[in-house]
């Protein structure tokens, strides 16, 4: 079997290269897409194949999925073009017949979850393709708060506007895992599954474990949206950056980020990192 994996030279991307080869794939049927050429030598390092992906770029997709079983579509990074560059993958997977594992967002086609829209686009266009899919729709990674949490253990304090909401997440292994399980069983063929962490935190229990890691107390200053912009931007963040920032915690406010019902946990076969385990050795590193 030939495992395309898209995105490879990205942080997920590279896990799940790694996934893969933890369970036993042969490294000759993994090829690893991506457009960073330097990333793609370290990975052709472990014994896998490369090739250059750009999801802009129709032709490289066709080279790279010439007799591929099973392709990894990970979700671009370009918010307003990611439907089209998805679609080109799709097509791409259509013409070889290879079956797809998608990433995508928690309740991706009726969320009000800002960063839905291009996911709810991809699954339908999945839906119409006639190929066998998974869609994993995963919760938010741990290592999106690491700049968040090395801060409070030196300030003492955590900026947010999410109110009381709670995050769902596990670590991007984690998650780099059940793809890794998606792409070599079809047993999930067809399946939507809505991965995340067993525990959603609020804001109140990252700062107790920050507390916990660092011994120094952290309060969470909770403001409102606007006001949340303007302590972004008065950090130097640019408006369209600190008003998604502020959109984010808004929709985890709304609970958006909040459900778990255990599937990361089942699809990896063991309990998702804990708060307190992630936070610990982030600050002991």
């Amino acid at each position: 079997m030939t495992i395309v994996v898209t995105g490879a030279t990205g942080e997920l991307g590279r896990h799940v290269v790694r996934h893969l080869l933890a369970r036993g794939v042969k490294p000759a049927e993994i090829i690893a897409g991506g457009r960073n050429e330097e990333v793609l030598e370290t990975l052709s390092a472990l014994g896998v194949l490369t090739a250059r992906i750009d999801y802009s770029d129709p032709s490289t997709l066709d080279a790279a999925f010439a007799g591929a079983d099973k392709v990894l579509l990970i979700s671009g990074s370009e918010v307003g073009k990611r439907v089209l560059q998805h679609k080109a993958v799709i097509d791409a997977a259509r013409k070889v017949g290879a079956g797809l594992v998608y990433t995508s967002a928690p309740k991706a086609s009726t969320s009000s979850l800002i960063l839905a829209p291009d996911h709810k686009a991809t699954e339908e266009m999945l839906e119409q393709s006639g190929l066998s899919y998974t869609v994993l729709r995963n919760n938010w990674y741990f290592e999106n708060y690491n700049n968040t949490i090395l801060q409070a253990a030196q300030t003492g304090s955590i900026l947010t506007s999410a109110g009381d909401g709670r995050v769902a997440s596990a670590t991007r292994s984690e998650y780099a895992e059940a793809a890794a399980v998606a792409l070599l069983s079809d047993q999930f063929a067809g399946d939507v599954l809505e991965l995340g962490g067993d525990h959603a935190w609020d804001m109140r229990e990252l700062a107790d474990a920050v507390e916990a890691a660092s011994g120094r107390e952290v309060g969470v200053d909770n403001v409102s949206s606007d006001e949340h912009v303007a302590a972004l931007q008065g950090f130097g963040l640019d408006e369209g950056t600190a008003g998604f920032v502020a959109a984010l915690d808004a929709n985890i406010a709304d609970g958006l980020l909040a459900d778990t019902d255990g599937s990361l946990a089942r699809l990896i076969g063991r309990p998702t990192t804990s708060l307190k385990d992630y936070v610990q050795e982030l600050i002991g590193k």
